[in-house]
């Protein structure tokens, strides 16, 4: 059974950063397609950047230029790097793992002030 936990969530001012962290077990990061996806208030969730397996990113319009996805296959664990973080991005962040099941983590929540 795969397990995603995300954290490095919290509070932060407009114009900092933050990183995101989403250790995984029972499945590898390296394998599928993984992602961060948001969900703000009364907003439905919505993809922020995806990493395949052969190293194919994907970014949000709202992404480009200031997140950064990767990965580390001997931690097992996937990565955000957000900068330059506005009001806007202000929503619970998930991790997600595509291989042979579609699994989600529990989500960590990410607030920026302005």
């Amino acid at each position: 059974q795969v397990q995603l936990v995300e954290s490095g969530g919290g509070l932060v001012q407009t114009g900092g950063s933050l990183r995101l962290s989403c250790a995984a077990s029972g499945g590898s990061v390296s394998f599928g397609v993984m992602g961060w996806y948001r969900q703000a208030p009364g907003k439905q969730r919505e993809l922020v950047a995806s990493l395949t397996s052969d190293g194919r990113i994907n970014y949000a319009d709202s992404a480009k230029g200031r997140f950064t996805i990767s990965r580390d296959n001997a931690q097992n664990t996937l990565y955000l790097q957000m900068n330059s973080l506005k009001p806007e991005d202000t929503a619970v962040y998930y991790c997600r793992m595509i291989n042979t099941r579609d699994s989600w983590g529990q989500g960590t929540q990410v607030t920026v002030s302005s």
